[in-house]
């Protein structure tokens, strides 16, 4: 007990003596003493291990806003993942993809020509189902996208047998990830000599989940209302061409502006959708037009401050 008192009264006194110099006190957050990711257990009893978590860890709390926008977006997005998830059979835990990928900004799009929250290049998204021309994006459909990265991710599951592995493989690709599988003789990615980015990636995750298990345990601390709600349509299905998104919107009582958030993945003012092709389209509702009037739901109590 002298010893706890002591080290408290030495916390105290170091916390006072950088407050008089200006500073603020910068704790290290602490990592978790046990973790699982997709159903596995990480041993973070490994020193490299925990040494790449701390190092991902520290920099996503220290990163507040960025960390900060993803809890809050994650209250109006994770519902719908996770309902996609469990119908394809994925771990939840695959969720945090989008977190670490996007921030789960809808509109996200980087260098490498990676869009919408699950980050698909025109490839890929291609290759898993999704429409990308100048007309539509659906990588910036977010429930689409989202059925997208499941089949990704079950396919790379067939070929390596682990979810970290396949973590790895969206975002190095599934060739590099089975060219290390066979040159090092290792399964997990855990074990693997990866390019630095994707070593990185797999611990990205791990701190990801930490975090949003328990924000306020890393000092994030936030009330109901400051969460992102979940936003009511009206759906309308289009199967013939519009030649103008913009009087299509003024006809139904919305904004142009109101449609394309709704719909990011309308890429054009106009369609020509000459395959006569099925689109839903969502249509803001009213009582969704106002934050006041909107009673908070939380997907996940952790979240705000009890």
């Amino acid at each position: 007990m002298k010893r706890i008192l002591s080290l408290l009264t030495l916390s105290l006194l170091l916390s006072i003596a950088a407050f008089a110099q200006g500073f603020a006190p910068v704790y290290n957050p602490t990592l978790p003493y046990k973790m699982t990711f997709a159903g596995t257990v990480v041993d973070l009893d490994r020193s490299d291990i925990q040494e790449k978590l701390d190092r991902e860890l520290t920099a996503m709390v220290y990163t507040h806003g960025n960390t900060l926008l993803t809890i809050k977006r994650a209250n109006r997005y994770f519902p719908m993942f996770e309902k996609v998830f469990k119908q394809n059979g994925v771990p939840l835990d695959m969720i945090y993809i989008a977190c670490i990928e996007s921030y789960l900004d809808p509109l996200a799009y980087s260098s490498a020509k990676a869009a919408g929250i699950w980050q698909f290049t025109e490839g890929t998204a291609k290759e898993y189902g999704l429409e990308v021309n100048d007309y539509i994006d659906e990588r910036y459909d977010p429930e689409k996208a989202a059925q997208a990265a499941c089949r990704y991710f079950k396919k790379a599951y067939q070929k390596y047998g682990n979810w970290e592995s396949v973590a790895a493989a969206y975002n190095a690709g599934t060739n590099r990830i089975s060219k290390s599988v066979d040159t090092q003789g290792v399964s997990s990615a855990y074990d693997m000599y990866l390019n630095r980015e994707t070593a990185r990636y797999i611990y990205r995750l791990l701190a990801m989940k930490a975090i949003m298990e328990n924000p306020a345990k890393y000092g994030y601390v936030l009330t109901a209302n400051q969460l992102y709600q979940p936003i009511e349509y009206d759906y309308e299905d289009v199967s013939t061409p519009v030649e103008s998104w913009v009087d299509w919107a003024k006809e139904r009582g919305i904004t142009y502006l109101q449609l394309r958030d709704a719909n990011p993945w309308i890429r054009n003012s106009t369609l020509p959708n000459k395959s006569g092709k099925t689109y839903r389209v969502a249509v803001l509702k009213d009582k969704s037009q106002k934050h006041s009037t909107v009673k908070p739901k939380v997907h996940n109590p952790n979240w705000v401050k009890k």
